[in-house]
């Protein structure tokens, strides 16, 4: 399969971005170093391209109602210009991916799924679209562009280097905005969001405007991030990351995600599954580990307890943040108790550690 790129490949390349292949597309790892864009994010501002993100619309008469079928979170109390967070799930409750819908109007909406989903979850999208009055709508490939403006100084940078009014917005909410070379054609979204646990806004537009957005925050000396200091960053707050976090064998129930699945609704796929997990319990639980030690447990190492095996990390690091080894894991839910005593195996040793909170850095931000 043919390697994608989006429509800042060029300047990525041209600032010397260290260059990988994921999801199909060969994006930015890293600028300068994954320290020095963290920092940056954690204490200023820095700017990700997100361009490989996917985006769907959803349209017609029963666009809200195909919504609510699809996704454990609630669309119908939703306003024009909200946000809401989610899952699809398979009917054992399994999770298809993880998204965000914006509400565009009653019979418009925008699902803002993973770059690595895209053809599972438009397919998917598709078998359930049986009987429903909407029709769904992919964003055309490579003809738009979206850019993530991260860090406590990303307001100031985005009304004063972009010229891009944002100040009202609230977290997860949006607004459209006309274009500057098509004059009244709303075609630029501007939301209230992120996924680095700062404040953020993150920017759909076509490309050419993405393109010259890009150009104003480097002239302004805005820090360029990679995915590298993206997936640190976001798991510093605990938030979850499609293949390892989530994934068709682990639900929301599981991930302690269930604030997200709104069982009073009347129905949506894998209702039934996750109101029996929430009510009988799982047998796996995600949790969070400090590692006594200096060691990094990275994905699949197995954790232990008395020498048996109990589960596996699902993402680890060295939090850049507070200096301590840190992970996720997928662990027996008899073991998964705050305080309770394990062990991380890594490269062939064994290193005592503690079930702590998933959130392992809080700066809490409030507006």
């Amino acid at each position: 399969m043919e390697t994608k790129t989006t429509c800042l490949h060029d300047k990525h390349v041209a600032q010397g971005a260290l260059m990988s292949p994921f999801a199909g597309y060969d994006m930015p790892i890293q600028y300068k170093d994954i320290t020095t864009e963290h920092e940056a994010v954690r204490h200023h501002v820095g700017v990700f391209d997100v361009s490989h993100m996917g985006e769907v619309d959803i349209c017609g008469h029963a666009a809200a109602h195909f919504v609510n079928h699809i996704f454990t979170n609630d669309v119908m109390p939703m306003r024009t210009g909200q946000i809401l967070y989610g899952m699809m799930c398979y009917e054992d409750g399994g999770v298809v991916d993880d998204l965000l819908v914006y509400k565009r109007s009653d019979e418009l909406y925008t699902l803002v799924i993973n770059a690595a989903n895209v053809d599972k979850d438009i397919e998917w999208l598709r078998q359930n679209l049986n009987g429903w009055n909407a029709e769904i709508r992919p964003w055309r490939v490579g003809e738009f562009g979206q850019l993530a403006v991260q860090g406590p100084e990303s307001e100031h940078v985005m009304e004063t280097v972009l010229s891009l009014p944002c100040r009202e917005l609230t977290f997860y909410t949006f607004k459209e905005l006309p274009s500057p070379e098509q004059g009244d054609k709303r075609n630029i979204i501007v939301s209230r969001t992120g996924y680095t646990g700062e404040d953020g806004f993150e920017i759909y537009g076509e490309k050419d405007f993405i393109r010259t957005c890009w150009d104003k925050l480097m002239a302004a000396g805005v820090q360029p991030c990679g995915l590298g200091c993206r997936d640190t960053l976001r798991f510093e707050v605990g938030l979850p990351l499609y293949g390892d976090e989530l994934t068709a064998d682990i639900s929301p129930v599981m991930a302690g995600l269930s604030m997200f699945v709104k069982l009073d609704k009347p129905e949506f796929i894998g209702r039934e599954a996750l109101t029996r997990q929430k009510a009988e319990g799982t047998a796996k639980k995600l949790v969070g580990l400090e590692i006594q030690d200096k060691a990094i447990a990275r994905h699949d190492c197995q954790v232990l307890c008395g020498g048996e095996v109990i589960g596996t990390v699902t993402t680890g690091y060295r939090s850049i943040s507070t200096g301590k080894s840190v992970c996720m894991a997928l662990i027996d839910t008899a073991h998964a108790a705050l305080g309770t005593e394990v062990e991380v195996q890594v490269r062939k040793k064994t290193f005592p550690a503690v079930v702590i909170k998933k959130r392992f850095y809080d700066k809490h931000y409030k507006r």
